[in-house]
């Protein structure tokens, strides 16, 4: 009985502890599972952590990506630029030349990092292109001049700026320069309606490389219909000053790589004979390339000089400051950053921006804009150091009887202008408005050349005028012309009254040389085919007979 009851004992210490290793085992086991959940939850959250940087990391790659390709944009550029350079000195000083190259050299040109400051730049790849870009992309240039444009209520200055800047212009300095017209509007419709008329004004002067335009695309203005009000200006006038600013920036980043210098300008200024010439050799006259810009006029932001690789400095601070204040200011203040001492006093600080900020007189640019770019805003402003050039230029011509259906104001005559000894200036022409020149010997004639307009009056032009030609003997003019050239002869359209037209005025000048094969001439007259919104100037009259 005793051994039964043992039995049962150990049997039943057994089970107890078959059941107990049973329960441990399975506690374990569930412990294991619910580590391992865990343990795949973490997982889970690591795998889409790193999916995440992932993403991340290629956004990051391709805002380098896209860095970098600017850059080596610009650094390809530079290289052509600086292969290009010394091909466009010869007329120029040794010592010049010298300071040209050395500053091109010098001076590793990058890529502002405007992208901290507009941000908004990331957002499209394009919008630092162009989205117009007319020309034939010289680079190598002696200086290029920066004129950007924008759309006006009412009258526009354009054109006359740019007939301005390339008249005065010699033969071998249209070589060395570039003008950057920089439309600076999104609007598609105005901006190809100017490109179309620049294209058509401006043909020869944009195939030979002087003359590019371009225009910004809309991705590059970032949002400024909510800018703060500084300096009691309006809404209205904080966006203008601002938007001016960012037009400076692109026009001053396109045209950094193309010259060895840049000359700030406007589309409503005209120039002084020889401006360029007079320019660089005030550049070449300074003791020290430690200077920042070289002033040629009073005014704004017209004529300011910079040595290109400079402009680096001048961009960013514009970029950084481009909400705050306006460009003549901002400039200012990189002077006073640059040279003033805190602890001096004002006059002691204009001294010293004097030395960076040279000031050439006379001025060799001037404002002749009324209306101002800013709707509602009237600006008559004048350089009072503005050096003024002839209103007229004489020349020797031919005895002639004078005619003139054209109603002359004051004391302006036709004769006095033929004889060199002012202009001719009358009120506006109508349909048949004519002024004939008749020989009084018949003679053959080399050249003619007719410029309307003048510095003081540059919009007072002739427009859709011709010039014609009264040949002595008509079926010998025939016969010579039909003999030498059929191409020739059908180009010259006869008149009712026997006269053939030989010419025209194109941006307000008649210049072309005459066939010799044309023979004499009896007469030579200007005739008008159009009404006139503007009245007439005659500033330089020449007819110079063959030899």
């Amino acid at each position: 009985m005793k051994f039964r009851n043992e039995s049962i004992l150990t049997v039943l210490v057994l089970g107890t502890f078959l059941s107990m290793s049973w329960f441990v085992a399975r506690l374990n086991m569930q412990e294991g599972d619910y580590e391992m959940i865990a343990h795949q939850q973490e997982l889970l959250e690591l795998s889409n952590r790193m999916h995440m940087a992932e993403k991340e990391s290629l956004k990051h790659s391709e805002e380098l990506k896209l860095v970098l390709n600017k850059i080596k944009q610009i650094v390809a550029v530079e290289k052509k630029t600086l292969n290009n350079t010394s091909r466009n000195f010869s007329n120029f000083s040794d010592i010049m030349k010298m300071k040209a190259l050395n500053l091109t050299r010098k001076h590793n040109v990058q890529q502002p990092n405007i992208f901290y400051y507009l941000p908004h730049l990331m957002l499209n790849e394009n919008s630092l292109q162009p989205k117009v870009m007319i020309g034939q992309g010289r680079t190598g240039a002696l200086l290029v001049m920066g004129v950007p444009t924008v759309k006006r209520e009412s009258q526009t200055y354009l054109l006359d700026t740019l007939n301005s800047l390339i008249y005065e212009l010699s033969p071998e300095e249209k070589k060395k320069c570039v003008i950057v017209v920089f439309i600076a509007e999104v609007e598609e419709d105005y901006v190809n309606k100017l490109v179309e008329n620049l294209q058509n004004t401006y043909f020869n002067e944009i195939q030979s490389g002087l003359l590019e335009i371009i225009s910004p695309s809309a991705d590059f203005y970032p949002d400024l219909s909510n800018l703060k009000e500084t300096f009691g200006d309006t809404q209205q006038r904080v966006r203008w000053r601002t938007k001016q600013n960012l037009d400076y920036s692109f026009l001053m980043m396109y045209a950094q790589a193309k010259g060895v210098f840049y000359l700030q300008l406007e589309d409503d200024i005209i120039a002084t004979p020889n401006y360029l010439q007079t320019m660089m050799n005030f550049a070449e006259q300074q003791p020290s390339d430690d200077w920042l810009t070289l002033e040629f006029s009073q005014l704004g932001f017209i004529g300011k000089l910079f040595k290109s690789p400079d402009l680096t400095l001048v961009i960013e601070f514009i970029i950084m400051f481009y909400k705050d204040k306006p460009i003549d200011w901002l400039l200012d203040h990189i002077l006073w950053v640059k040279v003033c001492n805190p602890e001096k006093d004002a006059k002691h600080c204009d001294r010293q921006k004097a030395n960076l900020r040279i000031r050439y007189k006379p001025s060799l640019f001037q404002h002749v804009g009324t209306h101002s770019s800013l709707v509602g805003k009237l600006q008559p402003l004048k350089d009072k150091d503005f050096k003024k050039g002839l209103l007229h230029k004489g020349h020797t011509n031919p005895t002639a009887e004078l005619t003139c259906s054209l109603k002359i104001y004051q004391q302006h005559s036709l004769e006095k202008a033929y004889q060199g000894n002012d202009f001719f200036w009358a009120f506006t022409p109508m349909v048949g408005d004519f002024i004939k020149f008749r020989f009084y010997q018949p003679l053959k004639i080399e050249r003619y050349l007719f410029r309307s307009g003048n510095m003081e009056h540059p919009g007072d032009k002739f427009f859709n005028t011709t010039v014609e030609i009264l040949p002595v003997d008509k079926s010998e003019f025939d016969k010579n012309v039909l003999h030498n050239n059929i191409t020739k002869y059908l180009k010259y359209q006869e008149t009712e009254d026997g006269y053939y037209r030989i010419g025209a005025f194109r941006n307000g000048i008649a210049d072309g040389e005459v066939d010799a094969s044309i023979g004499k001439i009896e007469a030579l007259r200007l005739f008008v085919l159009s009404e006139s919104p503007v009245w007439v100037l005659l500033s330089e009259i020449f007819i110079k007979p063959a030899a």
